[in-house]
């Protein structure tokens, strides 16, 4: 009975001898997260489009940023940008509210209509694999250490540069990458 278990169990996780190996993803198009709303959200959606990845905060020093996201956010979508806020917790419990309430405070406060992923971990083990993945690219350095964090993800996928929290949306620096990253800037 125990072995018979256990190889159920097997074949069940995929570790049988022929089974094939996970692949591993190749760029951000292979993650998916699911939206504010509960929808599914497929990174692979924006595809020929630049990606600014933000986690976000709605009681944290730096949410002040949703502005300038926004701001962002307005300037370049019909050039291809797509700003996706990601709410997180992970930072001084700074996000403790429902999606709906997430969604409603960004809404009133910032008029923000980029769009926005249910509240997820950034960090750790518990980390999103997206933000796995981006730590694996970037190494120790470039892994989010406060909210606002910032991944800037080329249309072909792959990640193109990263920005520290107190990099806000409106630096020159940002938004000089974004501009070499958009699909009409012709690279």
């Amino acid at each position: 009975m125990a072995k018979s278990l256990i190889g159920m169990l097997a074949v069940c996780l995929g570790l049988t001898a022929g089974a094939p190996p996970a692949r591993a993803a190749e760029s951000a198009h292979d993650f998916a997260f699911i939206g504010i709303d509960g929808a599914p959200l497929p990174l692979s959606a924006f595809r020929g489009k630049a990606l600014l990845i933000v986690n976000t905060a709605s009681q944290c020093g730096f949410t002040p940023q949703y502005d300038s996201l926004q701001k962002l956010w307005a300037d370049y979508r019909d050039r291809g940008l797509v700003v996706l806020g990601v709410p997180s917790n992970d930072f001084g419990g700074q996000e403790p509210g429902s999606e709906a309430q997430i969604k409603e405070f960004c809404a009133v406060n910032f008029a923000v209509d980029f769009p926005m992923t249910a509240k997820t971990a950034v960090r750790g083990e518990a980390a999103h694999p997206f933000y796995r993945w981006a730590a694996s690219q970037v190494g120790v350095v470039g892994v989010p250490r406060w909210n606002f964090h910032k991944y800037l993800v080329g249309p072909d996928g792959h990640l193109a540069d990263w920005f520290s929290t107190t990099t806000t949306p409106d630096a020159a620096r940002l938004r000089e990458s974004v501009e070499r990253q958009l699909p009409s800037a012709g690279g």
